[in-house]
């Protein structure tokens, strides 16, 4: 028999508390078992993966979902060894929970500090991907936070494959706690973790626009992440075109449907190779698209926008109004107007030179991530360790009571140490 969600819910609320007591050993240690389980039971979850594309394929047929859908649940010997990786890296990382961010005395004896701790219970709802149960298990586990998990019914199989082998390992682990990774399959389901506000303590959807949308107005949960992913690159007049045309087809072409593949090209009126720039392009397959019903569009596919632009000023108002806030890159020889473009274009990633496809937790060295957020609060960009954890300040004094202070008997120094 099943259990219903409140219960799922209780369960992690329970096992948050119980894996924030535990130590930095015994969460690597968990970590390495499903390193270890996922090399040993890698050809079921291909066959498990099989069987979803199989199915995946009616859906694709009957638009229920998009081919770039598709190709994110393919999971092939590449995959799985970033995500036997992946997992052996967030074990090696520092653990971020029980971290002093400050320390203040702020009278002799009464001393103020700031430490680092588990958000609590992670809602997590996501399409396709299934390397995704593992990116997210391996960081609430280092982090030591509770996650409940929601994939879409195009990985069902590999989800449940994926979820055993973890929890297996998890069970061979000396006290390491029970239901601190768990999943749900339905859209009840979905619309109970909504409103479980009472147990969950964030929302962190992976998909495309309108789930995240729905996600949004649907909880009073807070929600980790991102729309959608409308990124650009700018061509600056002084580019080298060698770097541009580099740039530019690796972030198109390298994984089309991901969220940080570019989707709209600027290149300066008075760039002069702009012409073989865009052939250069064409000659990888992209087809090239330019009018003004383009600039807000993610293709998910090898289509680009591009667009000619007077000036720094011009690329730069212009990926603030259409642009997601995501990530966006200048191609440009110019150091000042790098800084300038940096400075004033406002996304959580801002390059210079380099592919947008290199917003990613693992390329940036956090192991994996949660997802990537747009958010002006608590985390931005790749989210990964740091952004599962907030803090908690901790006062620790000797008979210490305000009212000595309101009668000037005591003052405060608040001192750093």
């Amino acid at each position: 028999m099943e259990r219903n969600f409140i219960k799922i819910a209780q369960d992690a609320k329970n096992a948050s508390l119980k894996i924030a007591e535990i130590n930095t050993e015994i969460k690597n240690l968990a970590l390495c078992k499903i390193a270890e389980a996922f090399e040993a039971n890698k050809e079921e979850i291909f066959a498990a993966n099989k069987k979803d594309l199989e199915e995946a394929e009616k859906f694709v047929q009957n638009g229920e979902i998009t081919k770039a859908t598709f190709n994110r649940l393919k999971l092939d010997e590449n995959k799985m060894r970033d995500m036997i990786q992946g997992v052996r890296d967030i074990s090696n990382l520092e653990d971020p929970v029980g971290k002093i961010l400050f320390k203040r005395e702020l009278d002799e004896n009464l001393i103020l500090s700031k430490v680092s701790c588990p958000i609590g219970v992670l809602g997590i709802i996501f399409e396709a991907r299934p390397d995704v149960i593992s990116q997210i298990s391996s960081l609430a586990i280092k982090s030591s936070n509770a996650v409940i998990l929601k994939g879409g019914k195009e990985s069902a199989n590999t989800n449940r494959k994926i979820l055993e082998v973890i929890n297996q390992a998890l069970a061979s682990v000396d006290g390491f706690p029970e239901n601190v990774v768990q999943q749900v399959f339905t859209r009840e389901d979905v619309a109970k973790m909504l409103e479980c506000d009472t147990y969950i303590n964030l929302i962190i959807p992976r998909g495309g626009n309108n789930l995240v949308k729905f996600i949004k107005e649907n909880t009073k949960i807070p929600v980790l992440g991102h729309a959608n992913g409308i990124c650009h690159i700018f061509v600056d007049e002084s580019a080298d075109i060698n770097v541009a045309s580099k740039v530019v087809v690796d972030a198109k072409t390298q994984y089309p449907s991901a969220c940080n593949a570019v989707e709209t090209l600027l290149i300066h009126r008075d760039f002069k190779k702009a012409d073989e720039l865009l052939a250069s392009l064409q000659l990888e397959e992209i087809k090239l698209v330019s009018n003004p019903e383009a600039w807000d569009i993610e293709y998910g596919d090898k289509i680009l926008s591009y667009k000619f632009v007077d000036s720094l000023d011009e690329a730069i108002e212009h990926i603030n109004t259409y642009g997601s806030g995501h990530t966006d890159c200048i191609i440009t020889t110019n150091v000042e107007n790098a800084e300038i473009f940096m400075n004033n274009v406002d996304s959580a990633g801002v390059y210079f030179n380099v592919s947008t496809r290199f917003a990613d937790g693992f390329r940036y060295g956090f192991g994996a991530e949660v997802g990537i957020s747009t958010n002006k609060t608590h985390a931005r960009g790749p989210v990964g360790l740091e952004g599962l954890t907030i803090y908690k300040y901790k006062l620790v004094g000797d008979g210490h009571v305000v009212d000595d202070y309101a009668k000037g008997l005591k003052h405060f120094h608040h001192k750093d140490i």
